[in-house]
Parts: C-alpha cells; sequence; structure tokens
C-alpha cells in the first residue's frame, strides 16, 4: 500500500491508500464524532456528525466515506465545523421523541453523549414527532422507533453480518421506519434473536429486556460463551453478585460483535430458582439436604468399596480443561480404573479416532476466521446455523465474497438458501456420496498428484477401492443425480482453497468412522490441507468438548491422546502421580452403562452429563442408573440423571469460577469467576479434589487454584506445553503449543502429518447402510437435529424463560406428502414409535424434511426423543448411530399396534 502524508488540526500524520479520514483519526486517537459510523458496516454517511473541514473544498465532507489525498489539510473542530455538527444534533433531538429518564438506554445512549459534548441542550426547532407504539411482544427486544434517529445501523447489521435480513427500511419520507416484512412483531419475522441490532443502536429505540431496570454494571468480567464449541468471548455486566446483561468482546475474539440468541440472552440460567445450593443425600429413598462433609464423606467411603473393574467416572464437556483434568486423574490415579468418559463418545468420537488414523490427530485442522477466505465450502453433516451460529456466519462472509458453498444434507436446511448446490443425499449415505465425488476427481484428473506424491501414502489401494463406487451405483444409493455429484467434485476439486465443515450429521453413524475418514481421503486426494482457507473441519458441538478430550476423558488416552496401553507413556504419569496406573484402556460411556445394566459396574461417578435424555434407547440408560450400587451426580440443576442418584453435589456454574475452555479450533481460552458461587456450591474441580484427599491421595489434589491444574497439564502435555494462565491473559493460544516461546497454531499440517511417519493416509473404504431401515412395520426415517434456542438436553436453556417462549416442546418435523397419507395436520399431537419406545409430540407439516423422513431434537424431557433412537455401535469409535433409526407416526389420540 502506498503511504500517503495527510495534517490533521495541524499534525501531520501517515495514512494508506484506501483510508478514510476517519480511519486516520481514529487510528491516532482523534475524536470525530458518529452516530451511523461501525467499522463492521458498509458506510452510509446517514448521520452526517462526522463532518470536517478541508481546505481547499467548498463544503463540509463526511470524514467516514472521504478518502485521503496527499497533503490534504483538514479541521475537525473548527468553527464551521462544531456548529454543523450542533444543528444536525438539534435536529435529531427534535425528532427524537420521549424523556431521557425514562430510557433504559439513558446512560449510555450515544445521541445524548455527543449532544453533552457539543453542549447541546433543548433543540430550537420545532418538527414534527414521529410516534410508534412500543413493541413488547417478544421475549428479549423492545423495540421503541419513536426515539429511531435513521442511523441503518440495525439494518445493516442484520443483512451484512448476520445475514438474516429480518428488517430493512419501510414506508417513504417522514415515515420512513426499520420494520420487518410486512411489518410484523420481531417474533412474526425470520428474527434469530441474536441481540446484534440492539447492540448496535445508539439510542433507546432498541433495548434489551433482560437489562432493563436492572442499573449500571459495577464491573464487567470477560468471559467464554457456555454453549457450543464456537468458544465466543463475551462481557459479564455484574452489579451486586448479579449478572445483568451481556455484551462481546472484540479483541482477541472469534465472534468479534456477534453472537447468538443463546449468547446474548440465554445465560439467565445462572440464577434460577432451582440451582442445586446444598449437596443432598438418599435418605430412605428420598433426596434430603446435607452438609459438604456429610457428602463427601459419603462418596469418598463408598467409592473405596469397589474394585477398579467395578467402577466408572463420566466426565462433562460443559466443565473446564482443569476439570476434566483432574477427574480423569481421579479415576486413574486413585479409582484405578480407565472406565472414564464423556459425551464426546455422543458426538466427535469417529473424529478422534478416523482423523487420527489419516492425519494423526482428531482435531479441526484450520480456523474459524479463515472460513471467510475459502473459494469453496462443503458444509456435509451439519446444520451449521442452528448448532454454530457464528461460524454459519463466517459461511454466509465466505458466499457474499464468491465462495462456492456446496451443502450435502437430507434436510431443506438455512444454509441451502446459500448454496450454489445442495446435495440431497439419504442419511446415512455420506461414505457413498464422498467416494462417489472422490472417483469423478481421479477420473477427470482433479487432484493434487504432487501433494499425493509428497505428502500421502496407501494412495495405489485407496484409488483401487474407487472402482466400487461408479456413479450409476453412487445415484441409486444416495439419491442424488449423479450429474449433482460430477457437479461438486468440480466446484470442490477445482475452487482452491476448500474448507470441509462437518458435524454430527456425519458422525452418529454406525459407521461415523467411515464417514470421517473418506472427508479426510478427499481433502488429501485435492491438496486441500495444511493451507490457509482449507482444511478437514469438525464442529465440535459443546463449549469445551475439544478441552475434554485433550485432558484424556477418554477410556485409551491420558491427556494428549497419549496411549494408556504405551508402557512408557504410562510410567511417566505414574511417576507424575506417585502411583500405579491400570494397564488396558477402559470402557466407553455406552459400554459402562450397558456393564452397568449388567451388574459388571456397580458405581458411577457423573460430572455434568445427562445420560437419561442423550444416550441413546434412554430408557435402557434409565434402567442401567437404577440397578447401580451407588450413583453420585455432580451438576448445576436437578437434573432426570441427578434425580436418581445416592449422592447429588452441587457445582457451579461457567460465570462462578475460573479455569479454560477449548473451543472447536483448538483454541484454550480464560474463563474467569464474575461471581460468587450461589448458595453452598463449590467449583467442579474442588470437589473431585476433596473427595480425592478423604481417600489419601491429598499430595496429587491440593490444587489451591485452577491455574495450579494448568501448570501440571502443560508439563505432562506437549500440545499444550507452552499454555499458561500468565500466557493466557495476553491472549488466547491454539494447540499445538508446545512450549512457553511458541505462538500457537492456527493451521495444521502445513509442513507435514501428525503420524509418525509425518504422511497422510489413504484408506479405502467400502459402503455399509445404517444398522436400521424402515420397512412396512416402521416405514419412516427419524433423524435427529438441535434447535437454536436450546442446547443439548435442555439443562441450561430450558431454564430461560425467553428461550422456551421461543421453542417450547419437541416438534416433529414431517413432510407434507407424509403428514397427508397418515391424516396429520399441522399442530396435531402425534405418536412417534420405534422398537425401542415411543414418544408423544407436535406435529410441525414441513418441507425441509424430506419424503420419508421425520426430523426431532433431544432438548425436551416431555418428549425424550432418546427412547426411539438406535443404540448400535460404530465398531471402531464406539459410537451410537443417533442419527438414523426406522420408527411409525400416528395420531396421538390412535391406540398403538405393537
Amino acid at each position: 500500500m502506498g503511504q500517503i502524508t495527510i495534517t490533521i488540526n495541524g499534525c501531520q500524520l501517515g495514512g494508506r491508500d484506501g483510508m478514510t479520514i476517519l480511519d486516520v483519526a481514529q487510528e491516532n486517537g482523534i475524536d470525530i464524532p458518529t452516530l451511523c459510523y461501525r467499522p463492521e458496516l458498509s458506510i452510509v454517511g446517514a448521520c452526517r456528525l462526522c463532518v470536517v473541514e478541508v481546505e481547499g473544498s467548498r463544503t463540509l465532507v463526511g470524514s467516514c466515506h472521504t478518502p485521503i489525498t496527499q497533503g490534504m489539510v483538514i479541521h475537525t473542530h473548527s468553527p464551521k465545523v462544531l456548529q454543523t455538527r450542533k444543528v444536525i444534533v438539534e435536529l435529531l433531538l427534535a425528532s427524537h421523541c420521549g424523556s431521557c429518564f425514562m430510557c433504559d438506554k439513558a446512560n449510555i445512549c450515544e445521541l445524548r453523549s455527543i449532544a453533552a459534548d457539543l453542549e447541546v441542550g433543548l433543540p430550537r426547532f420545532q418538527v414534527r414527532k414521529r410516534y410508534y407504539p412500543i413493541e413488547d411482544v417478544n421475549p428479549f427486544i423492545q423495540r421503541d422507533l419513536t426515539k429511531c434517529i435513521l442511523c441503518q445501523k440495525c439494518v445493516r447489521a442484520c443483512q451484512e453480518l448476520q445475514g438474516t435480513y429480518a428488517i430493512d427500511y419501510a414506508y417513504r419520507g417522514f415515515k420512513t421506519k426499520p420494520a420487518t416484512p410486512l411489518d410484523k412483531p420481531l417474533v412474526e419475522s425470520p428474527c434469530v434473536f441474536c441481540g446484534l441490532c440492539v447492540s448496535m443502536c445508539p439510542t433507546g429505540a432498541l433495548s434489551d429486556k433482560w437489562a432493563r431496570y436492572k442499573g449500571k454494571e459495577t464491573r464487567k468480567v470477560r468471559t467464554i460463551c457456555p454453549f457450543c464449541g464456537c468458544g465466543c468471548s463475551i462481557y459479564l455486566s455484574v452489579r451486586e453478585q448479579q449478572i445483568i446483561s451481556v455484551s462481546t468482546c472484540t479483541e482477541d475474539s472469534v465472534n468479534g460483535v456477534c453472537l447468538c440468541v443463546k449468547g446474548s440472552y440465554g445465560l439467565d440460567f445462572v440464577h434460577h430458582q432451582d440451582r442445586l445450593k446444598t449437596p443432598l443425600i438418599r435418605r430412605d429413598g428420598n433426596l434430603e439436604e446435607a452438609t459438604w462433609s456429610e457428602a463427601l464423606d459419603i462418596v469418598a467411603d463408598r467409592l473405596s468399596r469397589y474394585q477398579p473393574d467395578e467402577v466408572a467416572v463420566v466426565s462433562s464437556a460443559k466443565c473446564t480443561n482443569e476439570e476434566n483434568y483432574v477427574i480423569q486423574k481421579f479415576a486413574r490415579a486413585v479409582l484405578g480404573t480407565n472406565n472414564v468418559d464423556h459425551c464426546a463418545r455422543l458426538c466427535h468420537a469417529p473424529t478422534v479416532v478416523g482423523l487420527a488414523q489419516t492425519f494423526g490427530s482428531g482435531a479441526m485442522t484450520n480456523s474459524i476466521n479463515e472460513i471467510r477466505d475459502a473459494k469453496c465450502i462443503l458444509a456435509i453433516g451439519t446444520n451449521t446455523t442452528e448448532a454454530h451460529p457464528i461460524i454459519g456466519l463466517e459461511i454466509k462472509k465466505a458466499v457474499r465474497q464468491g465462495a462456492k458453498l456446496i451443502v450435502a444434507n437430507p434436510r431443506k436446511i438455512e444454509l441451502v438458501r446459500f448454496a450454489d448446490l445442495w446435495l440431497r443425499h439419504n442419511p446415512g449415505t455420506d461414505v457413498a456420496l464422498l467416494m462417489g465425488m472422490m472417483r469423478v476427481i481421479v477420473d477427470e484428473e482433479l487432484l493434487d498428484s504432487s501433494f499425493i506424491a509428497k505428502r500421502c501414502e496407501n494412495f495405489d489401494a485407496f484409488k483401487q477401492s474407487l472402482q466400487g463406487f461408479n456413479l450409476d451405483s453412487v445415484e441409486q444409493i444416495t439419491g442424488v443425480p449423479k450429474e449433482q455429484i460430477a457437479e461438486a467434485a468440480q466446484i470442490y476439486a477445482t475452487s482452491r482453497p476448500s474448507s470441509i465443515l462437518y458435524a454430527m450429521g456425519i458422525t452418529q453413524h454406525s459407521h461415523g468412522t467411515d464417514n470421517v475418514i473418506a472427508i479426510a481421503n478427499l481433502a488429501m486426494l485435492t491438496g486441500n490441507i495444511g493451507k490457509p482457507g482449507a482444511g478437514v473441519n469438525p464442529l465440535r458441538g459443546h463449549n469445551n468438548v475439544q478441552g475434554a478430550c485433550d485432558m484424556g476423558a477418554l477410556p485409551n488416552v491420558y491427556p494428549g491422546y497419549q496411549a494408556v496401553a504405551d508402557p512408557a507413556i504410562r510410567e511417566r504419569f505414574e511417576v507424575a502421580w506417585r502411583c500405579s496406573l491400570p494397564v488396558e484402556p477402559g470402557l466407553t460411556l455406552t459400554e459402562i452403562l450397558d456393564a452397568a445394566y449388567h451388574g459388571q459396574i456397580k458405581a458411577i461417578y457423573f460430572m455434568g452429563e445427562n445420560p437419561v435424555l442423550s444416550e441413546p434407547q434412554a430408557k435402557h440408560a434409565e434402567a442401567a442408573l437404577q440397578k447401580l450400587e451407588f450413583l453420585v451426580v455432580q451438576d448445576v440443576f436437578l437434573t432426570e440423571t441427578a434425580r436418581l442418584a445416592h449422592v447429588v453435589l452441587p457445582g457451579v456454574t461457567f460465570a462462578e469460577k475460573d479455569g479454560t475452555f477449548t473451543n472447536t479450533e483448538r483454541r484454550v481460552q480464560r474463563v474467569r469467576k464474575a461471581i460468587e458461587p450461589i448458595g453452598n456450591s463449590q467449583p467442579d474441580w474442588w470437589i473431585t479434589c476433596q473427595i480425592a484427599q478423604r481417600m489419601g491421595r491429598g499430595n496429587g489434589f491440593d490444587f489451591a487454584h485452577p491455574s495450579q491444574s494448568m501448570d501440571e497439564i502443560a508439563r505432562l502435555t506437549p500440545s499444550y506445553g507452552g499454555i499458561s494462565y500468565r500466557r493466557l491473559e495476553e491472549g488466547s493460544l491454539q494447540w499445538p503449543c508446545p512450549d512457553a516461546e511458541h505462538p500457537g497454531t492456527p493451521i495444521l499440517y502445513t509442513e507435514q502429518f501428525a503420524r509418525s511417519n509425518g504422511k497422510g493416509q489413504f484408506i479405502p473404504l467400502q459402503y455399509r447402510p445404517p444398522m436400521e431401515l424402515p420397512d412396512t412395520k416402521y416405514p419412516l426415517l427419524l433423524t435427529t437435529e438441535r434447535s437454536l434456542y436450546h442446547f443439548h438436553t435442555g439443562t441450561l436453556t430450558r431454564k430461560v424463560k425467553g428461550l422456551n417462549a421461543l421453542r417450547e416442546e419437541e416438534l416433529v418435523e414431517i413432510n407434507p406428502n407424509d403428514a397427508l397419507a397418515l391424516g396429520i395436520a399441522d399442530g396435531d399431537m402425534v405418536r412417534v414409535i420405534s422398537r425401542r419406545g415411543e414418544v408423544v409430540a407436535k406435529a410441525k407439516v414441513t418441507e425441509v424434511s424430506p419424503v420419508g423422513v421425520i426430523c426431532m431434537t433431544f432438548h425436551f424431557a416431555e418428549s425424550p426423543t432418546n427412547v426411539l433412537t438406535n443404540p448400535a455401535l460404530d465398531p471402531v469409535s464406539k459410537i451410537p448411530e443417533l442419527k438414523v433409526c426406522a420408527v411409525k407416526v400416528e395420531r396421538a389420540e390412535q391406540t398403538s399396534i405393537s
């Protein structure tokens, strides 16, 4: 960029081609007031407050849109400029109705602040005022458009950043206002209640209902959102131990100015009246309050009675890295068992296994902010805008910048609206689809031969396996026309860099590991690995599921994916932990519950998991827990699982503790304590350490602060070797970060893969159908999804009144053709029946679901979807086939016929 010298207020300053006067001024700390400008938005020059005087110009110019030129001399606060700004503010105030004393944004109103700076009091002008009724019918946002100054920030933010297009300007002239389609309330519009428009609004025209009348915060604490794997940075505004609002943090941030509805408005579960506040012990069949001393003594005594193969520990992807580290260490060093697992077994176990086989490490290869730079995005098995909303925004941004988007999904998800090509394949046919694409790439010589020769192995055997996937047979299996398969292959192979995004639509199958391997094969075949904007990018569902895996909350590996079966590695941990460790890998989560059902596992210690709702064939999981001799559950609410426990230990939420989360892109970020623990609850790491100390292991569990746990993690985990709280205070780090001087690794495998020989491994595949397909008795196929408005089993989000208002119950999404054939109308209560059980829920007739396929979430205990799902396991990763099972649907008033 060329350097340009200009003068502002007598100071000579340097700028670059493309910069505006406002850019240079802000870069040098020179204040120019604005109301319509935001660096994240397009420039419209609507407010006119940023006018400046440029010598040689006949008129004042808007600094936000005027580019600098060599030698330009500018005055930002000349008498002419100040007088003009005062007149503009007076005109805005004259049409800005309402009392500042009654406005919730009064103390932070940008218009009021600028008026005060310019010493503007009552306006001199009599302007016809606009009056609009206050819209207060949605759960989160109040709209008082009488106060709107038409700055366009809300409209531009909704369209340019969120990509929802829920609002635009309506009417003309004096009646102009931001409005939804047909000027309906927000709740009847496409609005997703992300809160971005509210955060952008400079006046009280838009305000958060959650924060109203709670006063001004006494402090703001930076932390990380506790929901999905995006890892968004947020500020919690706190007043007198109460979280009163949430705002975004843009520095060193994944999300910038954006959040989703859960991040903006879904955190008041922290103060819910049903929070567990004291330990509970089962006496005479009832859970009764107890002291910490009583509860911890009972847990320590009872767990000490069992042999290592009779006990298991289940960790949590919602808890911090430090807490997951401590509890897996407790299982191995205190209980002497490798029977430790967590919910990754139900979501991304195939990612850990499949990518370890092909690449050497099971994690997202690239960074979230690189998605916008991809030339092609293949989104397969991911409903990104619902499950990972901030990553969904990156996809939309890439498309606006010209990227090609291929969506492979049986359902007509929102991303289809933005796609160049939609592959609507039959559920469970991903291997056939991907191998068919690779057959085209090889046949048409679109592969990256030099990358394959230099960086990969076993290509010949893989190439031979493609012979079984001619496009005619692939079309028959997948239901996708062969012309579309060929087009998808050509787009992906030629529009480099190409990025693959996937989630549980790929992993939750009895062949989930094969699905992941197929994706890895495709990326290696085209050389889309180790480069910016490319890669294989699994999207983790929980806030810390990546970290829980990293910490060794798995039955076969210690922290850093170091094999428990390797004698040298095991000896290293035995020395560090000063104990003998079990030799054989332990049981997976699904195997633990099955062993409990058969009486082999007699005691389980759960931390923050709710298998009664999350496990497939959930009634089996519930029956297994009821057969246990001893069940201890550590959580923040009395979940469906906790109600079965012998002892319940009250943990704290993310807002009440220190620690770290590792998001889906391997980014380790600080979680900071904002308020004191509610009631008599305690951090999960503290609880586990107290149990360990009572069981005679005080010297290994005497941590006084989570930072000490992280120091131990760094000593024992090569990929976390350079991570410490001191460094994280300066900014987040992406692993591998092997030492204190290492800057972290945004992109994996730039030079070589993580396998022992440094090569990526092609793996031949065969197509295997799902374990259960529709038949005459169960003619429909059930697949599962997540709702934007809820999270996992609803433990947290179902406690948020506003989220329940937006999605209050389970819905059975069914295609109109299927509904017509079954005599089902939209809104009818229906019974969904599988070979394992039945649930009742409300029908939603929609073309989003294809003919023959129904879709449900698993957020609602009243309609526990996982009663229906198939526990058939992937033989390698042991993940259940949650995404495909055969069902029948009937009106609820009908009698079920088995």
